[in-house]
Protein backbone atom coordinates (compact mmCIF):
# COMPACT_ATOMS: atom_id res chain seq x y z
CA UNK A 1 0.00 0.00 0.00
CA UNK A 2 2.74 2.43 1.05
CA UNK A 3 5.04 1.85 -2.23
CA UNK A 4 2.06 2.28 -3.97
CA UNK A 5 1.41 5.72 -2.72
CA UNK A 6 4.57 6.61 -3.19
CA UNK A 7 4.99 5.69 -6.40
CA UNK A 8 1.56 6.74 -7.17
CA UNK A 9 3.03 10.70 -5.71
CA UNK A 10 6.38 10.48 -7.52
CA UNK A 11 4.65 10.15 -10.93
CA UNK A 12 2.28 12.90 -9.88
CA UNK A 13 4.71 14.78 -8.96
CA UNK A 14 6.96 14.48 -12.26
CA UNK A 15 3.57 14.99 -14.09
CA UNK A 16 2.76 18.19 -12.01
CA UNK A 17 5.89 19.50 -10.46
CA UNK A 18 4.11 23.21 -8.92
CA UNK A 19 1.58 21.19 -8.02
CA UNK A 20 3.28 19.01 -6.19
CA UNK A 21 5.68 21.71 -4.79
CA UNK A 22 2.91 23.46 -3.55
CA UNK A 23 1.35 20.59 -1.73
CA UNK A 24 4.65 19.99 0.05
CA UNK A 25 4.24 23.57 1.03
CA UNK A 26 0.93 23.61 1.93
CA UNK A 27 1.55 20.39 4.53
CA UNK A 28 5.08 21.29 6.10
CA UNK A 29 3.43 24.73 6.71
CA UNK A 30 0.56 23.36 8.80
CA UNK A 31 3.27 21.18 10.72
CA UNK A 32 5.02 24.41 11.73
CA UNK A 33 1.32 25.69 12.73
CA UNK A 34 0.69 22.91 14.54
CA UNK A 35 4.07 23.36 16.20
CA UNK A 36 3.26 26.80 16.67
CA UNK A 37 0.01 26.50 18.92
CA UNK A 38 1.79 24.07 21.06
CA UNK A 39 4.61 26.08 21.61
CA UNK A 40 2.40 29.39 22.59
CA UNK A 41 0.74 28.77 25.05
CA UNK A 42 3.52 27.67 26.69
CA UNK A 43 5.94 30.15 26.15
CA UNK A 44 2.85 32.36 27.20
CA UNK A 45 2.71 31.20 30.44
CA UNK A 46 6.51 31.63 31.04
CA UNK A 47 6.13 35.25 30.48
CA UNK A 48 3.36 35.54 32.14
CA UNK A 49 4.65 34.80 35.32
CA UNK A 50 6.73 37.71 35.19
CA UNK A 51 6.62 41.21 35.61
CA UNK A 52 6.93 41.91 32.06
CA UNK A 53 3.09 41.48 31.69
CA UNK A 54 2.75 44.89 33.66
CA UNK A 55 5.32 46.92 30.94
CA UNK A 56 4.03 48.01 27.84
CA UNK A 57 5.26 47.70 24.41
CA UNK A 58 3.76 50.35 22.14
CA UNK A 59 6.27 51.52 19.19
CA UNK A 60 6.06 53.07 16.05
CA UNK A 61 2.81 55.03 16.03
CA UNK A 62 1.46 55.31 12.63
CA UNK A 63 -1.70 57.08 13.06
CA UNK A 64 -5.13 57.13 14.71
CA UNK A 65 -7.33 54.19 15.24
CA UNK A 66 -11.05 53.73 14.66
CA UNK A 67 -12.22 55.13 18.07
CA UNK A 68 -9.53 57.78 17.86
CA UNK A 69 -6.27 56.43 19.81
CA UNK A 70 -3.54 56.25 18.89
CA UNK A 71 -2.64 53.06 16.91
CA UNK A 72 0.85 51.57 16.96
CA UNK A 73 2.78 48.56 14.71
CA UNK A 74 3.35 46.73 18.07
CA UNK A 75 0.48 47.28 20.15
CA UNK A 76 1.04 45.29 23.42
CA UNK A 77 -0.31 47.76 26.55
CA UNK A 78 0.20 46.69 30.25
CA UNK A 79 -2.15 44.72 31.98
CA UNK A 80 -3.36 40.85 31.54
CA UNK A 81 -6.02 40.49 28.47
CA UNK A 82 -8.86 41.36 27.66
CA UNK A 83 -8.50 44.49 29.48
CA UNK A 84 -4.42 45.31 28.78
CA UNK A 85 -3.05 43.94 25.50
CA UNK A 86 -0.53 41.51 27.12
CA UNK A 87 2.75 43.88 28.17
CA UNK A 88 6.07 43.21 26.68
CA UNK A 89 5.44 39.24 28.12
CA UNK A 90 3.19 38.69 24.96
CA UNK A 91 4.74 40.39 22.42
CA UNK A 92 8.01 38.36 23.66
CA UNK A 93 5.87 35.46 23.29
CA UNK A 94 4.63 35.86 20.02
CA UNK A 95 7.68 36.69 18.59
CA UNK A 96 10.29 33.64 20.40
CA UNK A 97 7.40 31.50 18.74
CA UNK A 98 7.61 32.29 15.43
CA UNK A 99 11.27 32.63 15.60
CA UNK A 100 11.17 28.81 16.36
CA UNK A 101 8.77 28.08 14.05
CA UNK A 102 10.27 30.01 10.87
CA UNK A 103 13.88 28.40 11.99
CA UNK A 104 12.33 25.28 11.57
CA UNK A 105 10.33 26.33 8.68
CA UNK A 106 13.77 27.44 6.69
CA UNK A 107 15.14 24.18 6.64
CA UNK A 108 12.15 22.37 6.17
CA UNK A 109 11.41 24.47 3.27
CA UNK A 110 14.38 24.76 1.82
CA UNK A 111 15.59 20.83 2.09
CA UNK A 112 12.19 19.13 1.32
CA UNK A 113 9.94 21.17 -0.25
CA UNK A 114 12.45 23.02 -3.12
CA UNK A 115 15.48 21.09 -2.72
CA UNK A 116 17.76 23.82 -3.20
CA UNK A 117 21.16 23.59 -3.64
CA UNK A 118 21.77 27.34 -3.64
CA UNK A 119 23.88 29.33 -1.41
CA UNK A 120 22.49 28.44 2.51
CA UNK A 121 23.85 32.11 3.59
CA UNK A 122 22.46 34.11 1.12
CA UNK A 123 19.15 32.51 1.29
CA UNK A 124 18.77 32.99 4.85
CA UNK A 125 19.81 36.47 4.94
CA UNK A 126 16.90 37.26 2.39
CA UNK A 127 14.56 35.23 4.77
CA UNK A 128 15.74 37.23 7.56
CA UNK A 129 14.91 40.17 5.53
CA UNK A 130 11.40 39.02 3.96
CA UNK A 131 10.63 37.51 7.90
CA UNK A 132 11.12 40.70 9.17
CA UNK A 133 8.77 42.80 6.46
CA UNK A 134 6.20 39.79 6.96
CA UNK A 135 6.25 40.18 10.89
CA UNK A 136 5.60 44.17 10.46
CA UNK A 137 2.80 43.69 8.52
CA UNK A 138 1.12 40.75 10.22
CA UNK A 139 2.19 43.24 14.05
CA UNK A 140 0.38 46.21 12.21
CA UNK A 141 -2.75 44.17 10.61
CA UNK A 142 -2.83 42.43 14.28
CA UNK A 143 -3.67 45.73 15.95
CA UNK A 144 -7.47 45.66 14.21
CA UNK A 145 -8.72 42.31 15.64
CA UNK A 146 -6.49 41.22 18.19
CA UNK A 147 -8.47 43.08 21.20
CA UNK A 148 -11.64 42.18 19.79
CA UNK A 149 -11.29 38.30 19.55
CA UNK A 150 -10.18 38.43 23.10
CA UNK A 151 -12.90 40.43 24.44
CA UNK A 152 -15.54 38.52 22.37
CA UNK A 153 -14.25 34.97 24.01
CA UNK A 154 -12.95 35.73 27.61
CA UNK A 155 -15.37 38.84 28.14
CA UNK A 156 -18.51 38.62 25.91
CA UNK A 157 -18.94 34.88 25.84
CA UNK A 158 -17.67 34.41 29.14
CA UNK A 159 -15.01 31.36 28.46
CA UNK A 160 -12.41 32.95 30.96
CA UNK A 161 -9.16 31.07 30.24
CA UNK A 162 -11.02 28.68 27.69
CA UNK A 163 -11.52 31.56 25.47
CA UNK A 164 -7.61 33.19 26.29
CA UNK A 165 -6.12 29.70 24.93
CA UNK A 166 -8.71 30.14 22.03
CA UNK A 167 -8.25 33.79 21.47
CA UNK A 168 -4.17 32.86 21.43
CA UNK A 169 -4.99 30.19 18.77
CA UNK A 170 -7.26 31.91 16.55
CA UNK A 171 -4.53 34.96 16.66
CA UNK A 172 -1.62 32.44 15.88
CA UNK A 173 -3.54 30.95 12.85
CA UNK A 174 -4.18 34.35 11.26
CA UNK A 175 -0.44 34.76 11.37
CA UNK A 176 0.28 31.55 10.31
CA UNK A 177 -2.09 32.75 6.94
CA UNK A 178 -0.73 36.16 6.08
CA UNK A 179 2.69 34.26 6.43
CA UNK A 180 1.61 31.25 4.52
CA UNK A 181 0.34 33.37 0.95
CA UNK A 182 3.34 35.65 1.66
CA UNK A 183 5.96 32.85 1.91
CA UNK A 184 5.48 30.48 -1.13
CA UNK A 185 6.15 33.15 -3.68
CA UNK A 186 9.44 34.31 -2.01
CA UNK A 187 10.53 30.63 -1.56
CA UNK A 188 10.34 30.37 -5.19
CA UNK A 189 12.53 33.07 -5.41
CA UNK A 190 14.95 32.45 -2.78
CA UNK A 191 15.02 28.30 -2.50
CA UNK A 192 15.87 28.13 -6.19
CA UNK A 193 18.03 25.19 -7.46
CA UNK A 194 20.69 25.17 -9.39
CA UNK A 195 21.42 22.94 -12.31
CA UNK A 196 24.17 20.28 -11.52
CA UNK A 197 25.41 20.91 -15.24
CA UNK A 198 26.17 24.59 -14.38
CA UNK A 199 27.68 23.34 -11.04
CA UNK A 200 30.56 21.33 -12.73
CA UNK A 201 31.21 24.07 -15.59
CA UNK A 202 32.09 26.80 -12.81
CA UNK A 203 34.04 23.82 -10.97
CA UNK A 204 36.07 23.64 -14.04
CA UNK A 205 36.25 27.86 -15.25
CA UNK A 206 37.92 27.84 -11.32
CA UNK A 207 39.87 25.23 -11.26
Amino acid sequence: MLTRLTSAWRAFAEKRPGVAQFVVFFVLSNGITVLQLALMPLIKWVFGMTALVDTSFQVWPVGADVDGSQYFVFDYAAGALPQGGGGLAYFLAVQITLLIAQVINFFAQRNITFRSNSSVGRAAAWYAVAYVVITLVAAAAQGWYKAPIYELLIDTWGWGGTGETLADVVTMIINSAISFWVFFPIFKVIFRRVPVEADETDEVRTS
